[in-house]
């Protein structure tokens, strides 16, 4: 097992009216922006999920895996500092964070104590 277990972060989003108004065209070339962005950080995974019509309080929500909680952090500052949410066209609305399999990291260490 690592020493190092992966954080897990399941971040919460709000999507705003000014983003619905723009065409599919004008959403996608703003998504695509973002790329450059998650590329300086190959370390933390995103997925992106959609949730309008299952969630509440939230109309979409990202999946980050990481080692590096840091690294995290500074992808979020970095995100946060393009259109997407400067204008704003979505707002982060809560961040869940979690050690995956986390109790299994504890056994471990109790059993080498």
């Amino acid at each position: 097992m690592s020493d190092r277990p992966r954080l897990i972060a399941v971040v919460t989003l709000q999507v705003h009216p000014a983003w619905l108004a723009l065409t599919r065209a004008e959403r996608s070339a703003r998504v695509a922006a973002l790329a450059p962005v998650l590329a300086r950080y190959p370390d933390v995974r995103v997925r992106w999920c959609d949730a309008d019509a299952l969630g509440r309080g939230y109309t979409d929500f990202a999946l980050c895996e990481f080692d590096d909680l840091l690294r995290y952090h500074s992808l979020w500052e970095e995100l946060r500092d393009t259109p997407l949410f400067t204008t704003p066209y979505m707002e982060l609305r809560d961040a869940l964070l979690g050690i995956e399999d986390g109790y299994r990291h504890h056994e471990s260490q109790r059993r080498e104590a």
